[in-house]
């Protein structure tokens, strides 16, 4: 295996780890109830996703 011959500077180090970051997660506006929700995904709070009932919140 290669090993680095010199070490390599703290500065070096972090500007290579520069964009090693989270990105915050996309959220959209549930169209029946505007709740905040997940792309793609069913409503927790009313059960609509796309303007359909998919699921019966109320018994969960």
């Amino acid at each position: 295996m290669a090993l680095p011959k010199r070490r390599h500077s703290q500065t070096r180090g972090r500007k290579r780890r520069t964009h090693y970051k989270v990105n915050n997660p996309a959220v959209s506006i549930c169209t029946n109830c505007n709740a905040s929700v997940l792309p793609h995904r069913v409503c927790t709070v009313c059960g609509f996703y796309r303007g359909k009932k998919i699921i019966d919140v109320s018994s969960v």
